[in-house]
């Protein structure tokens, strides 16, 4: 695809879907406006799509039965977390490795599935994830492990979680202490690195000419999708806010209040070619 055609870019000209779940689809365990109707639309189009999340807590089984209660139907094999994106890099890297793991089950079992033996004596590397109840003790342990030389991975960048009574500390948050220790950087795998972009779309066979993103967040999911040379399509229904644009030094290719107007785009068939992608009516609505 030419440099001209790729800047021409509309949603009909995409075969493949990446979505981010918080903030797109689902808002506190409960489903975002237009969401079940853009999942019944890719799949009654053959549309093939993962849902992407940053949260390395949940197994997608765990993350399927969560959409489930939001209302979503999106099948296990439909859900990319970083935790998976982690656990296939390390593989790649240091088949059956050994790791010293703090996080909870959906960073343990993708190691675990992807051949790694969990163990805190002579790590090849730390692989810090979302948990709980983060342990003093578990990251003095880390902290020394690294100090040892094993290498210092993290599933995600995120320094906060959501909670009902408010900010948690998160995996970057944790990560940044561990580094002051150490002074040593991880390695991270998560949104907004590209590589987890390129991960997911391996797994669904895609290529990024005719692949999109879904994102709330400018920060994350959508300058990885532009780095990735995905169509990116922002949604205001979580993070960015329209008047926190300006702030950022590059622009998603299209803008939606939410995805209930990216799917009434959808259907109603083509936007016509002399059109701004950036401001669709779609967007104004």
């Amino acid at each position: 695809m030419t440099l001209s055609n790729r800047a021409a870019r509309t949603v009909h000209d995409i075969e493949c879907w990446l979505t981010d779940m918080d903030g797109v689809l689902v808002h506190e365990n409960h489903a975002l406006k237009g969401a079940s109707e853009l999942l019944q639309y890719w799949r009654e189009n053959n549309l093939r799509f993962l849902v992407l999340t940053n949260n390395s807590i949940y197994t997608p089984r765990d993350l399927r039965a969560r959409l489930l209660a939001s209302g979503l139907d999106v099948p296990e094999e439909n859900i990319w977390t970083s935790a998976m994106a982690t656990a296939e890099f390390l593989a790649r890297q240091r088949p059956g490795g050994r790791t010293f793991v703090i996080g909870e089950a959906g960073l343990t079992t993708a190691l675990h599935d992807a051949g790694f033996i969990m163990t805190d004596q002579n790590p090849d590397y730390v692989v810090l994830g979302e948990t709980r109840t983060y342990s003093f003790e578990a990251i003095t342990k880390a902290i020394r492990l690294i100090e040892g030389g094993a290498k210092f991975i993290a599933t995600n960048p995120d320094a906060t979680g959501p909670s009902a009574e408010g900010s948690l500390p998160a995996t970057g948050a944790i990560a940044a202490l561990i580094t002051r220790a150490t002074n040593r950087d991880p390695y991270v795998v998560g949104k907004p690195n590209p590589m987890m972009f390129r991960s997911a779309l391996n797994r669904i066979d895609a290529h990024s000419e005719t692949t999109a993103m879904i994102g709330d967040r400018m920060d994350t999911d959508i300058v990885a999708g532009m780095e990735a040379g995905l169509l990116t399509a922002l949604v205001y229904s979580g993070i960015t806010a329209r008047e926190d644009m300006d702030t950022f030094p590059f622009r998603p290719d299209l803008q939606y209040p939410s995805v209930a107007n990216l799917h009434a785009e959808l259907v109603k068939g083509r936007v016509p070619s002399d059109a701004n992608p950036a401001e669709t009516k779609a967007a104004s609505k």
